[in-house]
Formats: structure tokens, sequence, C-alpha cells
């Protein structure tokens, strides 16, 4: 199994290119803190590569910037390569498949992308929805039989 789940903050701008078969293609690095910190040490960060395809990659360079803190979900993989040297090198980048927003919008932050649907219950019949003004409801809607006796 190949997975890899990591929250951190990009350490510059994405960039977005496009192969030549005009398939979207984003690139980007993020700095993840270790979640320990020796004492009389800063707390340390690992750096990782990432790479994001089609939709994923154009909604990472549209709403995440330096600095915006991203969780992500994808797999690790190998790359190697010889250079005109003849030099061979191994590296390592993060596949991306899915993004998620991980600060508030009110941050003025980026945000994320997520390949799923987001699913949104109905609005109980006669209850005001969530995004109302004036509505306080913060989001919950009464039960039906709400005022019963729980048998607990």
């Amino acid at each position: 199994m190949n997975k890899v789940i990591l929250m951190g903050r990009l350490t510059a701008d994405p960039e977005l290119r496009y192969t030549t078969g005009n398939i979207p293609v984003c690139r980007f690095r993020i700095a993840v803190e270790r979640p320990f910190v020796k004492q009389g040490e800063e707390r340390q960060a690992d750096f990782f590569n990432v790479v994001a395809w089609r939709a994923t990659g154009e909604f990472v360079s549209r709403y995440f910037k330096k600095g915006a803190r991203i969780l992500l979900e994808g797999a690790v993989q190998n790359n190697n390569y010889e250079d005109n040297q003849g030099v061979k090198h191994y590296t390592d980048e993060i596949i991306a498949d899915r993004v998620y927003f991980t600060e508030s919008k009110r941050d003025d932050t980026a945000g994320g992308f997520s390949q799923q649907p987001s699913y949104r219950p109905p609005t109980p019949q006669g209850a005001p929805a969530p995004s109302q003004p004036g509505s306080n409801n913060d989001g919950f809607y009464p039960m039906p039989g709400e005022d019963d006796d729980l048998p607990f």
C-alpha cells in the first residue's frame, strides 16, 4: 500500500504548467513540522515536493499561495534519472490525489480541493437554511420529537 497524508505550508507559490498534450500539472513544495521539539532547539520541518495533476493541480494553483496551509492525500513516487555527466540521481515526490482546506476563509489564506463531491443534507421543512442571514441555528436543525423524553 502506498498512501501518504500530509499537512504543511507551501514554501513558495505553486507553479502550473501544461504538458504537450495540454494536461495541467502543478508542482509545489510543502514544509511539514515535526511533532516534537528537542529541548533548547527550534522546531524542525521536513520538506516534500508535490505534484498535482489536472483539476486538482489547477485548483491548487488558483487558491493556494506561499505560506498557505494544505492537507493532502496521495502516494510517494520515486524518480531516477541520469544527467549529462552520467551521474544517476534519485528523487522522491508526492503525487497528490486530493487536497483539502485547513484554514478558514476568514484567515484570508488559500484553500483546498477534494475530488469527491461534497454532501449537504436537505433542509428540514420549515427550518431556515444555515446560510440565511438572521438564522440563529448555527447550521443545526431541531429534530422531530426533540421534546420527547429520552430513555437514558
